[in-house]
């Protein structure tokens, strides 16, 4: 369990919220269809379809708004009311992606919020948690290994 925690400066907060939201989601789904959909099982995807997603990243003012449509993440406008919004700081959440802390942990010491639809926060938690982790390392990401899925998926 990790003691030491860390929040980005107030500052960088400042500047980093005043970002137009929409561009930072779009990235976002862009680095979640390229880590996760390959690993999510056809129940879960099936359970996502058309939910408003939100990851609310408390400490640097952020918020990524999503869905899940036809296959994969599309980032979404602010405007919808998310179905579920899970929140935390940077830290936390490269803590929680590292697997140095635990989701319930986390939650407990309300240093991770779950907000909304509890069931979908559940099924979202425990399908993180059932994903090896070696699909969050980044080397996965490199060009080279991203190119060669996508060869393999449409044939190239």
């Amino acid at each position: 369990m990790q003691t030491t925690r860390y929040r980005l400066p107030g500052s960088m907060a400042q500047l980093l919220s005043k970002l137009p939201a929409f561009p930072g989601s779009w990235l976002f789904v862009q680095g979640l269809n390229l880590a996760l959909v390959r690993h999510l099982p056809a129940d879960v995807r099936q359970s996502l379809e058309g939910k408003n997603l939100r990851l609310r990243i408390d400490d640097a003012g952020l918020a990524f708004d999503f869905q899940w449509r036809s296959g994969a993440f599309v980032a979404c406008s602010t405007h919808a009311l998310p179905d579920l919004t899970i929140g935390a700081t940077a830290h936390d959440f490269l803590l929680l992606a590292k697997r140095e802390e635990d989701p319930d942990t986390l939650f407990f010491s309300r240093r991770l919020a779950i907000e909304g639809d509890t069931e979908l926060g559940l099924l979202f938690k425990n399908t993180l948690d059932a994903i090896d982790t070696s699909a969050f390392d980044p080397a996965q990401l490199a060009p080279h290994r991203v190119l060669a899925r996508l060869r393999s998926k449409f044939g190239a």
